[in-house]
């Protein structure tokens, strides 16, 4: 299960930063080497703050681990083919490391493993550069992956399951609002925002996002006017916007009254959630006189766990029926202007099952 991960405490945070910084597939930075230890050293008393303010860590490792077991005995009944199911947890920026897990992985005797994507929608700043990290690490026991065959699952932001948990959750936090005026409170979705730059390469992020909201409006049958924000810009650069506090600003101008905040990038609660818009979004609104609400994350449903172990199960069979490859069609495809060598290598790699 393969995510950014965060803090599990707070003497952890400048680890977190660093590694974070230090990423060019996710935040590319002149002299990266060099400024990204600065900017991380510089942030770590701010970003240590805010881990405090929300419980002294991020919850994303406890619900990323409930969450995969709790599929993985889904699994043994959905696909008793391939069972006993067992789900890994790997990290790019935070305990456990990929490097860790694939260790673990291997003291285990682990010979077939699904690279399961954690972001609902793919981007080469998030699920690529999980992706990439695995095979570099996998390439450097051996150049077999461990000794494992492996297959990707690469982005299900549209998923039926998935879908159905982001508006049971929305129509949930709806209740909290006046019958009366219920369907003009307005959605607004919120997800992690991007550079520019990446998104002009050709990163498919923006367009993904975009369907999962429109498909979760479908299901809720297009009762609430809603838009698409961004939210968690750093630096300087031009990022994806609106951002999700000046949307925020934006309705209070145009007269409304009740908005819902929506993560739709996020599976489960933790620093951008908790912190970005529960204690900080939320409250300037309040304090703009608006009735805001922030839906649940994903966290523990059963009815998400259940989108889980479905996504898994029809890749399993997939995979093992012929159907489809160790990875989708739409993953062999590069971004049009991609330049990233190691992009390329990992693609291949995960085509021919990690060999």
């Amino acid at each position: 299960m393969l995510n950014m991960g965060g803090p599990s405490t707070v003497p952890e945070t400048h680890s977190f930063l660093k590694n974070l910084f230090l990423d060019s597939d996710l935040i590319p930075l002149p002299f990266q080497r060099q400024l990204a230890p600065w900017i991380a050293k510089r942030r770590t008393p701010k970003i240590e703050a805010q881990y405090t303010a929300i419980g002294g860590g991020s919850p994303i490792l406890r619900y990323t681990r409930s969450q995969g077991a709790a599929m993985a005995s889904l699994l043994d009944e959905l696909h008793p083919e391939t069972a006993p199911h067992k789900a890994y947890v790997a990290f790019r920026y935070a305990n456990p490391l990929t490097e860790e897990t694939l260790k673990e992985m291997k003291e285990d005797g682990v010979k077939r493993a699904v690279a399961f994507t954690q972001y609902p929608q793919y981007s080469c700043s998030t699920t690529g550069s999980s992706l990439n990290e695995l095979y570099r690490k996998g390439k450097k026991e051996g150049g077999d992956g461990n000794g494992i065959e492996w297959s990707v699952i690469d982005r299900w932001g549209t998923h039926p399951g998935f879908v159905e948990a982001v508006a049971q959750n929305i129509e949930k936090a709806l209740l909290n609002y006046p019958a009366s005026t219920r369907s003009s409170t307005v959605l607004l979705f919120s997800a992690h925002s991007l550079p520019m730059s990446v998104v002009n390469r050709g990163d498919p992020y923006v367009l993904e996002v975009s369907a999962s909201v429109a498909a979760v409006m479908a299901r809720l049958g297009h009762s609430n006017p809603y838009r698409l924000t961004w939210q968690s810009q750093v630096g300087p650069s031009a990022w994806i916007g609106p951002q999700t506090h000046d949307a925020i600003k934006g309705m209070k101008t145009l007269g409304k009254k009740q908005v819902l905040l929506v993560p739709i990038a996020f599976t489960s609660d933790h620093i951008e959630t908790l912190y970005e818009l529960d204690l900080e979004y939320i409250k300037e609104g309040k304090e703009m006189g608006l009735d805001i609400e922030r839906s649940e994350s994903l966290n523990d449903s059963p009815v998400f766990i259940r989108a889980l172990a479905d996504i898994t199960a029809s890749h399993l069979r997939d995979c093992s029926s012929g159907k489809s490859g160790p990875t989708s069609i739409q993953m062999g495809l590069r971004c049009p202007g991609c330049t990233n060598v190691t992009c390329e290598q990992q693609k291949s790699w995960f085509a021919a099952g990690g060999r």
